[in-house]
């Protein structure tokens, strides 16, 4: 028998119909549909291991995965043939064979996130499953004010759901920051070292409350501070959210 390697996948994906990464009871999975393809590819079977989940109708750029096959089938082979198998909110991006102690969730140093808001009176027929759209127009400097105290190492308490598995609330946040909007779409862009349930969803519906004045700055901190999930704002929709990279060290394991 083959000796067996372990494989790194980069991964772009639609989560429109997906009920997340995660394989559940009540819902097609990107993780499920992954891993039946690949056993078809591989002829034997696969478990994939991810970076981390991302919620129902969530997106990703660059999500990033792992397995362990006995096949011969060489990176660049692998990475053909799912594509043909794959259906089209699917697509993989890169393969390559990683050093055997890489994985894909506990290696990562860090993740980045971006947010899209439609902020405009009309709507984007195009754009209704991948941003929020807001008609009320939003406050930039304000919503610049209250991210810039988003960086740093804090208790994310207040922006946690509840089902969270994480015991420690406390992230240290990279970057926190708005870039300029083109035709209304503004991107919230969050980058951490790693991220509890919802949080960047129940942070994006805080900003936005601080966009909209119905809360200041101010209070936006009051609340990071109070760690109360009680006091933050309601979790922004599923369809604007994208993972767009998962940050490793300079080999990134590969090998």
């Amino acid at each position: 028998m083959v000796d067996s390697r372990k494989v790194k996948l980069t991964l772009a994906y639609d989560g429109t119909r997906y009920h997340g990464w995660q394989i559940q009871k009540n819902g097609l999975t990107v993780q499920e549909v992954l891993e039946g393809k690949l056993r078809i590819m591989t002829q034997e079977p696969v478990r994939v291991f991810g970076s981390g989940r991302t919620d129902a109708g969530v997106h990703a750029l660059g999500q990033v995965c792992h397995f362990e096959t006995h096949s011969r089938l060489q990176p660049e082979t692998l990475r053909k043939g799912l594509n043909s198998l794959l259906p089209g909110d699917i697509h993989v991006v890169q393969t390559e064979n990683v050093h055997p102690g890489f994985h894909a969730r506990y290696d990562a140093r860090s993740k980045v996130y971006e947010y899209r808001i439609l902020n405009r009176a009309e709507p984007d027929v195009f754009l209704r499953r991948y941003a929020w759209h807001l008609t009320r127009p939003l406050r930039l400097e304000a919503l610049r004010q209250a991210l810039s105290r988003v960086r740093g190492e804090h208790d994310f308490s207040s922006f946690r759901s509840t089902g969270s598995g994480n015991r420690n609330p406390v992230r240290r946040v990279l970057r926190a920051e708005l870039q300029e909007p083109e035709c209304g779409l503004v991107h919230l862009v969050f980058e951490a070292n790693g991220f509890l349930r919802h949080m960047v969803r129940n942070l994006v519906g805080t900003l936005v409350d601080v966009g909209t004045e119905k809360i200041s700055a101010a209070d936006f901190v009051e609340i990071l501070n109070a760690r109360d999930r009680r006091l933050a704002g309601a979790k922004a929709p599923a369809q604007g959210l994208f993972l767009v990279r998962v940050r490793y060290g300079e080999a990134d394991g590969s090998v």
